[in-house]
């Protein structure tokens, strides 16, 4: 019997271990779990394998190629737009001329494929769906057969109010070829939400079958992780590439470690795992309950605990990697640096020496130790500089000073800016410092409310001089000064560790809107000029804003100087009454 593999998927919850590679790639007890579901397929005597691809195909033909390495033979049938379930299926349906049989290459299981095969020969089936009863039914497709097994109705993913049988679809049925005529092929269709539906109204004789065995869907990280775990406990039947030295503990044979008894089950040891001689005795470095595919090297002292770690990665000493996070191929954390629970880090990123990661690191390509550099905090809007980050950030200084504090902003005149400033205003008002909210407005005006008004704080948000998509972040001290080295450390520490102070209902910081702040500014500086003079000189200048705050405040001071200029790329018309 010929057998078709959906390989299709795109495995969003799973990421970061499917940024850059499909779902039945990801690797279960040091093999990608389709290998597992082809070892099933050839156990069961069904050779002729027709692989179904949607996302990054070409890394599932590489692997696999003609199947001749794994004894059997295999055809790949491509997507070129998303066909659902039953569309990619009906898509290879020109070598689909006798009975078949569909299984899903992202579930694992050991299930006996024959039973299922013989109970719809013989009840003379059109579809049998191969069920199992499941303790939480809520994330599958419910099926409910009368006494014979034949099917009374489906109900897709419901609610618990709506749960009314225990038996779920596996994903794994054997068709015959003409229900495919069914499947229409100008959009995408589904097998358990349409086709099956479908025939059921129609009359035609669809059965459920009961399997025998483990089945696991993989569809997020938990799952994953707990399919890696069911396979060292001995809980599925699989064929593990390696030797199994006692309980569930597995080692592959291309591993060379100096001492196992520290080892703790479950644990698979796989090949071009760098563990350095004696680590983990002398060092103190400990894994536990975590998954850790090949060729990751762990320094001294480092600690992954129920964490999942992709291909490549390296961790330094005295890294601490805590439950639940799932790091993505080649990532380099530095020494000392901790992952706090349930973060998830992307493939190709370097977290720095003693960095502190609370939130996702997803579009960044380096995780720093300081969200400071020599020019305050700079990056791109919403991958360097989120709302998120920009919120803790600012939460972080207000905990730097004491409640009731007052700080200036102000921004430029872009859109991005605004955002920025906006996050900032909110961060710092909810650890009870107060906000003069300036809006557009130059640097230069900020740092003077601030020394004027004796305020204990500044910031503003503009564009990089050197890079106009980079946002700049600046924070001044009294009496305008650039920010000390001794806030910046306050600073840092609060938000690496984020240990924010909250305000209550009654303690959240106020937003005023001070008045006629350019004015002020512009006199003070016409108060120190000799006015008369620069007039008689009657000077004429050409004046390139950049669509910068200057454009507000620079006239307030030419004017009464009798200069004559001319301005260009000056603010939007829209930005006076932000």
């Amino acid at each position: 019997m010929k057998a078709v593999v959906m390989a299709g998927g795109e495995g969003t919850r799973l990421r970061p271990l499917t940024s850059n590679q499909p779902k039945p790639m990801v690797p279960i007890v040091g093999k990608p779990c389709m290998e597992h579901i082809i070892d099933l397929l050839r156990r069961h005597e069904m050779d002729e394998v027709v692989v179904t691809l949607a996302f990054m195909p070409q890394a599932i033909r590489t692997y696999f190629g003609d199947g001749d390495a794994l004894g059997v033979d295999i055809d790949y049938s491509v997507e070129e737009q998303p066909l659902g379930t039953a569309g990619s299926v009906r898509l290879a349906q020109g070598v689909l001329d006798e009975t078949f049989l569909v299984i899903s290459g992202d579930a694992l299981c050991d299930v006996d494929l024959g039973s299922l095969v013989e109970a719809h020969r013989a009840k003379g089936a059109a579809v049998t769906i191969g069920l199992k009863s499941v303790d939480n039914p809520l994330e599958f497709g419910i099926v409910v057969t009368d006494e014979d097994g034949r099917v009374e109705r489906f109900l897709e993913k419901p609610s618990w109010g709506q749960v009314f049988s225990d038996t779920i679809n596996t994903g794994i049925y054997v068709l015959e070829p003409e229900v495919l005529r069914h499947v229409p092929d100008d959009r995408p269709y589904d097998f358990s939400k349409e086709l099956f539906p479908l025939l059921l109204e129609m009359g035609r004789p669809i059965y459920g079958h009961v399997l025998d065995g483990y089945w696991q869907d993989i569809g997020n990280l938990d799952q994953f992780r707990q399919a890696n775990f069911d396979a060292l406990d001995g809980h599925v039947q699989l064929d593990v590439p390696g030797l199994r030295l006692r309980g569930n503990v597995w080692v592959s044979e291309e591993v060379d470690i100096d001492q196992l008894e520290p080892v703790d089950g479950p644990a698979f040891i796989g090949p071009n795992w760098v563990l350095s001689q004696g680590v983990i005795v002398r060092e103190g470095a400990r894994v536990t309950r975590s998954v850790i595919d090949v060729g990751t090297y762990l320094g001294r002292s480092a600690v992954v605990e129920g964490a999942i770690l992709g291909r490549g990665c390296d961790l330094r000493d005295h890294v601490r990697v805590h439950e639940g996070v799932a790091v993505g191929d080649q990532v380099t954390i530095g020494a000392e640096a901790s992952i706090f629970p349930g973060v998830r880090v992307y493939p190709f990123k370097e977290i720095e020496t003693g960095a502190q990661i609370h939130e996702n690191i997803v579009w960044e390509t380096r995780a720093a130790t300081s969200p400071f550099g020599r020019d305050g905090v700079t990056g791109l809007v919403n991958v360097d500089l989120t709302p998120e980050t920009v919120v803790r950030l600012a939460a972080a200084l207000g905990t730097s000073l004491r409640r009731g504090d007052r700080v200036v902003a102000s921004r430029d005149s872009a859109d991005a800016c605004r955002m920025v400033q906006r996050a900032l205003i909110a961060g710092l008002t909810s650890t009870g410092v107060h906000v003069a909210d300036l809006r557009i407005s130059p640097a230069a005006v900020t740092r003077h409310v601030l020394k004027t008004q004796a305020m204990q704080a500044g910031v503003h948000v503009g564009r990089s001089s050197t890079d106009p998509e980079v946002i700049q972040v600046r924070v001044f001290e009294w009496p305008g000064n650039q920010m000390t080295a001794g806030l910046q450390k306050e600073v840092e520490k609060h938000f690496g560790r984020q240990e924010l102070r909250r305000a209550t209902f009654a303690e959240v910081g106020e937003t005023a809107y001070p008045a006629r702040v350019r004015e002020s500014y512009a006199q003070d500086i016409l108060d120190v000029l000799d006015v008369a003079a620069i007039r008689e000189r009657r000077f004429r200048v050409a004046i390139d804003y950049g669509h910068s705050p200057a454009a507000f405040t620079l006239p307030l001071v030419l004017g009464p100087l009798g200069v004559e200029a001319i301005g260009a790329r000056g603010t939007y018309a829209d930005d006076v009454a932000s």
